[in-house]
């Protein structure tokens, strides 16, 4: 295991997980990396460790460039395991090394490890001289943890950007321009929609924070270094943070006998004949984390379920449950489905998605089967109300 350089003195020594499919109910197809940085400096510091079970490759990859018992500062930008899991062999190796991180951050890590290791808070304005270099730090509460910050070396203008620009991806690749265009954004827009999107309002403070930085590189805690399509990740990052859609829909169902299938497809019908593109996601073919990548920009969100038991089936709660906790904002939503008698699983989706503060359609309820002229009405009913 080898250190791969980012720029002069400046390593990047994380680990790639290529197992992992299932990050806290985010499923990771392409799997996922734990990102560390090592800086060889008068001061030598480590930005960041990695999950627990990674921490020898982590330890390999840094003994490639220096003893890891040299290491003189960690800066840690996050608590979070998968951000904090090797300090506790790193600290064995480098016990008189100082942990650099926000005051949120040390109530933290001592809250995980009960340790005493050697913490100092991090003040306001502070910055960090490592002999040559110059490291500065940014609070960024909220994206997506109280602890949250971003750290800043100045003199080769890297952002280490913690949860900010990531993405869930198992490479030796290790920059932007070295994968392809549509993995590398699609997975930073899964990664936001599942992680960074009930943060909104945080992230644009914290992109204001970083707007005056004069920036190369982007190092994120998970996924690629960013050195060639920084300002496209930026205006992606921008449009996600206000909320911005596209004129798109998403149509989420789950179906019993097929009578909310095809009042589904009724309804994408509609859309269509206006031109405007719809994705079908059945909630037992498609997992909620790949559906949240598509309400991340889809100004349309309609979700069906049958009534089950006085209510909706379980499929259509748990999205709805994780959409949420989400809390996207600034769409148009539409509750459909078909029932036998109650027909209570309709209106239970008409609350939670105006729970969402959607602006939200009259409900499409039918009753039993529907009819060939009743899906017709419903595609005509759905094409009136749109633009």
């Amino acid at each position: 295991m080898k250190a791969i350089k980012i720029k002069e003195g400046i390593y990047w020594v994380g680990a790639i997980d290529w197992d992992l499919r299932n990050f806290h109910g985010y499923i990771t197809q392409r799997g996922a990396t734990y990102n560390a940085f090592l800086i060889i400096d008068e001061k030598i510091t480590l930005i960041d460790t990695v999950k627990h079970y990674c921490t020898d490759e982590m330890i390999a990859r840094i003994s490639s460039i220096v003893d890891p018992s040299k290491i003189d500062y960690i800066v840690s930008n996050h608590v979070e395991m998968d951000h904090s899991g090797g300090l506790p062999r790193i600290l064995e190796l480098a016990p008189q090394a100082c942990i650099y991180t926000s005051p949120n951050g040390e109530k933290g890590l001592r809250a995980h490890y009960k340790k005493e290791w050697n913490f100092h808070s991090i003040k306001p304005n502070e910055e960090l001289n490592l002999g040559t270099k110059t490291i500065s730090f940014a609070p960024t509460p909220m994206v997506h943890w109280p602890d949250n910050m971003v750290t800043y070396l100045k003199e080769d203008k890297i952002l280490f950007s913690n949860d900010a620009f990531g993405q869930h991806i198992a490479t030796t690749e290790r920059f932007d321009d070295e994968i392809p265009n549509d993995i590398l954004f699609e997975e930073a827009a899964k990664y936001y929609a599942n992680i960074v999107l009930p943060y909104g309002k945080q992230v644009q403070k914290a992109m204001d924070a970083i707007s005056g930085l004069d920036i190369e590189i982007i190092a994120p805690s998970h996924g690629v270094v960013w050195r060639s399509k920084i300002p496209q990740i930026l205006e992606e990052y921008k449009k996600w943070a206000a909320n911005e859609t596209e004129n798109t829909a998403a149509i989420i169902y789950d179906t019993m006998w097929n009578s909310t299938e095809k009042i589904a497809y009724a309804i994408q019908a509609a859309f269509e004949n206006k031109n405007i593109n719809t994705k079908m996601l059945n909630l037992r073919h498609n997992h909620i984390s790949d559906i949240m990548t598509y309400v991340l920009t889809a100004k349309y969100v309609c979700v069906g379920s049958p009534t089950i038991n006085n209510n909706m089936l379980p499929t259509a709660a748990a999205f709805l449950t994780y959409l949420k906790g989400l809390a996207p904002k600034n769409r148009t939503g539409l509750a459909f489905g078909s029932y036998g008698w109650g027909g209570q699983s309709i209106p239970h989706i008409d609350n939670a998605l105006k729970e969402c503060g959607f602006d939200m359609w009259e409900m499409v309820k039918i009753n039993y089967i529907p009819e060939e002229k009743q899906l017709e009405e419903i595609t005509q009913k759905i094409e009136n109300l749109l633009p």
